[in-house]
């Protein structure tokens, strides 16, 4: 796997595990791999947070946590909340339905198998994430499919279940979410073009996200308890998603075609 070749294009990568034995075999293999610059701590949430804070991360390897996985992700909940561009994957020895579910609602972009996978893998895995994509196994994109393909709305809610976003603003997320473009979203709405795509810069900021890439795959993994409404039609864009199969695992890049 070849990373960055110079100084200045080095990903940068935190490792937070609590085993601090494993933490330190992985620091030092990575450590090895040019275009890498590492940081290791204990995966302390407050241990984190002062890295963050005084480090430029570009990936944060968070491994699993002593305290349980419920604990694990209270941990990537706050630090996602407070650096939401940096990318999130956690390492851990296999992962369950809803631990999958969760993980990815909570702002996991990366979930490595460390007890089935070579390092190679991750080293692949660290690359595909800072570009932005996704990275899953083949089973675990199985549960996101299913969550996608459960009759449940839209609805972006904070660490306390509080709404982010307005009635209108979760109506236009959920209409790009089913491949609605900006005329389309207008024409269902009855306002103009220009009125969606401010509408779409106010949720951006909201949410801490940069395009309309991220909202759809953002949207697809945060979903609230309502019934289902009626399905927008899509009539104005679509959306696709390449699957790229490395070393076992499933890289995800949803890419919008917008109008």
């Amino acid at each position: 796997m070849k990373f960055p070749s110079t100084a200045r294009e080095q990903i940068s990568v935190l490792i937070a595990d609590s085993n601090q034995t494993q933490s330190a075999v992985l620091d030092s293999a990575l450590r090895r791999q040019p275009g890498l610059k590492i940081t290791r701590c204990r995966g302390e949430v407050s241990e984190c947070l002062g890295i963050l804070r005084s480090t430029h991360i570009d990936v944060l390897l968070l491994g699993d946590s002593a305290a349980g996985r419920e604990s694990l992700i209270d941990v990537l909940r706050v630090l996602h909340i407070s650096h939401p561009q940096v990318r999130f994957v956690l390492m851990m020895d296999g992962f369950d339905r809803s631990f999958v579910v969760n993980a990815l609602r909570t702002g996991a972009r990366g979930l490595f198998d460390r007890a089935h996978l070579p390092f190679r893998a991750l080293c692949r895995c660290i690359s595909v994430v800072h570009q932005g994509q996704i990275w899953v196994n083949t089973e675990q994109l199985g549960y996101i499919v299913e969550e996608i393909a459960s009759p449940t709305p839209v609805r972006v809610i904070d660490a306390r279940g509080e709404r982010l976003l307005i009635a209108r603003e979760e109506q236009v997320v959920g209409m790009v979410a089913d491949g609605a473009g900006n005329r389309a979203i207008a024409q269902q709405l009855g306002i103009n073009e220009n009125t969606v795509k401010k509408s779409l810069m106010r949720i951006y900021d909201k949410l801490g996200l940069c395009n309309r890439v991220e909202l759809v795959l953002y949207a697809l993994t945060h979903r609230g308890p309502e019934k289902h409404p009626e399905p927008t039609p899509s009539l104005g864009g679509t959306e696709t998603f390449a699957i790229d199969c490395a070393e076992s695992e499933t890289s995800i890049l949803a890419g919008a075609k917008t109008n």
